[in-house]
């Protein structure tokens, strides 16, 4: 699967020439599905209206808004209770997955109880549109300052697909923590590389390559040294 793993989805040029780039065919002939089922998890952004405007299209992150062939929904929490020859054959046509920001953990854990998780290695072809927390679940680890709901195996441990972290949101105004200082000092709490992103960046992996697309401000942080003793 191709990765497009961002901090507020696809919002200005750079971005969605990328996106345009990793497609399997032209934009207005793919199909898509919106997964928001981590939003569910956070407390400041679901159940109820934000679900809705990201699956409606009714807010300002660009994802389900910009000209998909077709677009449905992929709830993960509901697929544990029907058949899988309901909704394996929808997932393994459709070319673009976009995937809502929440709680990461919490959409790793549905990724993984779906089944959803097992099936990515062989959807090849496909490309996984990440927001913030859609993107994050992709890394090792989401470091401890981003865990909010606590996930059964009782750590910030995420699905691994990269490996490297993602601190996002960097200098956004209603975010004032999120600084690059503070990202510094999450990064240095983590076992792993990592990557700082503004809401113009993103981060694109195709066949194990990586590199950051931008308008905005972003910066890499190596894996801190491990200590001995």
């Amino acid at each position: 699967m191709r990765l497009l793993l961002t901090a507020a989805g696809v919002n200005n040029p750079s971005i969605h020439a990328a996106l345009v780039d990793m497609l399997p065919k032209p934009i207005e002939e793919c199909s898509a599905l919106c997964i928001p089922t981590a939003q569910y998890g956070h407390p400041y952004v679901g159940p109820g209206e934000k679900p809705w405007g990201f699956v409606s299209g009714r807010e300002e992150s660009q994802m389900t808004q910009l000209g998909w062939k077709s677009i449905g929904l992929l709830e993960l929490t509901a697929l544990p209770s029907i058949p899988e020859e309901r909704w394996v054959p929808l997932v393994r046509e459709t070319d673009v997955f976009l995937a809502a920001g929440g709680d990461a953990l919490y959409l790793c854990h549905w990724m993984r109880e779906s089944g959803f998780a097992d099936l990515m290695p062989s959807l090849t072809s496909a490309v996984w549109v990440g927001l913030s927390g859609g993107s994050m679940v992709m890394t090792p680890r989401i470091g401890a300052a981003f865990v909010g709901w606590p996930p059964p195996w009782g750590d910030d441990r995420s699905l691994g697909v990269v490996d490297f972290a993602i601190y996002p949101h960097v200098g956004h105004p209603m975010l004032p923590t999120n600084t690059m200082a503070n990202a510094e000092i999450w990064s240095s709490k983590l076992d792993c590389p990592s990557y700082a992103i503004d809401d113009d960046t993103a981060i694109r992996v195709v066949d194990g390559v990586v590199d950051v697309i931008s308008e905005g401000q972003w910066r890499h942080f190596d894996a801190p040294a491990a200590t001995v003793g």
